[in-house]
């Protein structure tokens, strides 16, 4: 164990600066762990185990409904952005939108709130800013998917304050085009793969992606290409171009049907799945989702880009995106969140969790 210490009494500014001050950047959340597990063992209302540098806390209090908070510990490596600094009624430092913002968030509610009125999990885990191998929640989710059952998950991705539902789910793939080499002086004798992938480009062009209704919000869909490969030397007729595509596709569609989609468009081409990972649906048409948006107010939006949400979507769980700070801010030397947003989400996922 560290000798780092959290006190969850501090207000959510003072606890967020506390948790920035906690160098954690991703396979070194260790101490940061240590001080979330020491923080929230004692509350008679969680049942708090660890897994690696992952931390669960549960109430079990028999409630109709359970929602599961989701957050990580980790972050990039610093840019001269540490340690925190408050100034204006911001504050300032290495993870302080993206997302310990969030973090202390959950801890400030799970050490206050002990009688919810509906169940809750707090999911505080590592890696998520690496390699999907190492993701504590996708580890749980695929060793011990118990742990994270429920009706609605919430994870604090910095949305502004503003509710973010689900997510898009992304795929790409390489269309390949062939061709024959020869040399460029007698370029009659070959076939230029280069040229023969402007049909791919056309298709590319005139797509008109979907914009289907899913719960409520609207999502638009895009089809990219995002690189092209080709050629072998400055006197060579190419005999191969690949051009990668990135497909953005809503939630009601699954994997399966966007990798079908995607060779129906190519269809003639060669198409290689290079990886696609399925997105989330919101839910906001379940109760709990609607009582969320009542208790947080403002308009959900569609949440544009994919996030863990997707994980608690391959578990059968709606889930939105809400959380203080901008992410366009999130891995930059400036990084930072307003004051107001911390307070903010605090006080309305207070009120949710406690008002029926």
């Amino acid at each position: 164990m560290s000798d780092v210490r959290l006190d969850l009494d501090d207000d959510v500014v003072a606890l967020t600066a506390a948790l920035v001050d906690v160098p954690s950047e991703s396979h070194q959340e260790g101490p940061l762990a240590d001080a979330v597990e020491a923080a929230l063992t004692g509350h008679p209302w969680l049942d708090v185990e660890r897994d690696g540098h992952t931390v669960i806390a549960r109430t079990q209090l028999g409630r109709g409904e359970r929602v599961v908070f989701g957050g990580h510990l980790d972050t990039v490596p610093e840019a001269g952005n540490l340690p925190s600094r408050l100034a204006d009624g911001i504050l300032y430092g290495l993870g302080s939108c993206d997302m310990k913002g969030g973090v202390a968030v959950m801890l400030r509610l799970a050490a206050t709130v002990s009688e919810p009125v509906r169940d809750v999990t707090y999911f505080f885990y590592e890696a998520e800013e690496v390699e999907a191998e190492h993701n504590g929640l996708r580890r749980l989710a695929d060793s011990r998917p118990e742990l994270l059952e429920g009706d609605l998950a919430v994870l604090m991705e910095p949305t502004g304050a503003d509710i973010e539902g689900g997510c898009q789910g992304t795929l790409r793939v390489d269309i390949r085009v062939p061709g024959r080499r020869a040399h460029s002086a007698r370029a009659w004798m070959g076939v230029n793969a280069i040229h023969d992938a402007a049909p791919v480009l056309d298709r590319l062009r005139g797509y008109v992606p979907r914009q289907p209704d899913v719960d409520g919000l609207t999502y638009r869909e895009g089809l990219q290409a995002v690189g092209i490969r080709g050629g072998v030397a400055g006197n060579v007729v190419p005999d191969e171009c690949v051009v990668t595509v990135n497909h953005r596709f809503a939630p009601d569609r699954g994997p399966d049907e966007a990798i079908a989609h995607v060779r129906e468009v190519f269809d003639g081409f060669e198409v290689t799945v290079v990886d696609v990972v399925g997105g989330a649906r919101p839910g906001l048409n379940l109760a709990a989702a609607q009582a969320f948006v009542t208790a947080v107010g403002g308009t959900p939006r569609a949440k544009y880009g994919w996030t863990d949400v997707a994980r608690f979507a391959a578990l059968g769980l709606p889930a939105v995106n809400y959380g203080p700070g901008d992410p366009m801010l999130a891995h930059t030397p400036q990084e930072h969140v307003p004051v107001d947003q911390l307070r903010q989400c605090e006080d309305r996922l207070r009120t949710w969790l406690t008002t029926r």
